[in-house]
């Protein structure tokens, strides 16, 4: 099996080593000058300092050369662009990938901003060849490609491309769990996203741990509330791609959502906390998506709207944590809105 890598931001870079250590492995980047020096450093300093990257690991600027490198049988293609860079690339592979490819496996948590579209409604207007499945869970890209211990969990409609992303990654200290509720493992990555910046905000004004602890079950209990109503299995969001995610996101110290949180809380402007970052921080795109899906199920999402009032310039952070405060108070199972 060869695996393809669409992008070379941090965690698809990490996912990259860690396939590397039992297949054939090629890196894709639009820019020539990150690829000439990935191929000269076999380091990616911008991303993932400090990291070296598997000397058997090839590289390539020319997207078509990527795809035609997928000549093997059963070989996979994985998509490791942000949200808003899905669209473009699932069309130019679905043109160019050869026949052996077994599919196309994106890596992104979010909601597409111009449609409102989750990634595998993107990847029905645009994939037509090929299989799709998301590869979705609480991992740091720091920490896989250090070769410490994470789980995930591949969604998909194939059980066939579910196999072959298990067969890529389900070795050494990753174990991966198969699952066909791809709604409900898409929604709790974009969510969990925006929920990270609601506890960002919630530690940086000092609240406390029983704070960030009530912040993050009411923010799974937002996510169950819009999953369920679009269709997601209320039980996927207790596993990794729901619970877990949201756990590690809200809580770890490498979260760059967290990190927006904390900076917002602090008085920064959101202007200059993405460009202090470097890093795409997808809640900052997806929360006003998740807002008007909330609106078009007609789906109480509170601490959303908050996070939006606070990225929006609308409301300071503290006067958010306030208005969520001074809510009526209700039965904790509701979920009327």
């Amino acid at each position: 099996m060869k695996i393809a890598i669409f992008g070379a931001g941090a965690w698809g870079t990490a996912l990259a080593l860690h396939a590397a250590k039992r297949h054939p492995v090629m890196i894709w980047a639009r820019d020539p000058h990150l690829v000439a020096s990935l191929r000269g450093t076999r380091r990616n300093e911008r991303y993932l300092p400090g990291v070296a990257l598997a000397p058997q690991i090839e590289f390539a600027d020319d997207i078509a050369v990527a795809c035609s490198w997928l000549d093997v049988a059963g070989s996979l293609a994985v998509v490791a662009t942000p949200v808003a860079g899905l669209r473009a690339t699932l069309r130019t592979l679905d043109a160019a990938l050869p026949a052996a490819a077994r599919g196309v496996v994106w890596l992104c948590k979010g909601i597409e901003a111009s449609s409102g579209r989750l990634p595998h409604e993107v990847a029905v207007e645009e994939l037509h060849r090929h299989q799709a499945a998301v590869l979705s869970g609480p991992s740091f890209a720091q920490e896989v490609a250090a070769g410490l211990p994470v789980a995930l969990t591949v969604a998909s409609a194939s059980v066939e491309l579910q196999a072959a992303t298990v067969e890529a990654f389900h070795h050494g200290p990753a174990r991966i769990y198969r699952s066909d509720d791809v709604i409900g493992v898409e929604l709790g990555g974009a969510l969990k996203n925006v929920m990270a910046i609601a506890a960002g905000i919630c530690d940086g004004l000092s609240l406390g741990q029983n704070a960030r602890a009530a912040l993050i079950t009411r923010g799974l209990a937002e996510t169950v509330r819009l999953g369920t109503a679009m269709g997601a299995h209320a039980e996927t969001f207790m596993g990794l791609t729901g619970l877990g995610d949201l756990v590690l996101t809200c809580t770890g110290d490498l979260s760059r959502n967290r990190q927006v949180g904390l900076a917002l809380a602090a008085g920064e402007s959101l202007a200059a906390i993405v460009a202090r970052l470097g890093h795409v921080a997808e809640g900052v795109h997806c929360a006003q998506a998740a807002e008007a899906l909330a609106a078009a199920h007609r789906v109480d999402m509170p601490i959303v709207s908050a996070v939006n009032a606070v990225l929006a310039g609308r409301q300071h952070a503290r006067d958010a944590v306030l208005a969520l405060l001074s809510r009526e108070p209700r039965n904790e199972n509701d979920r009327a809105p």
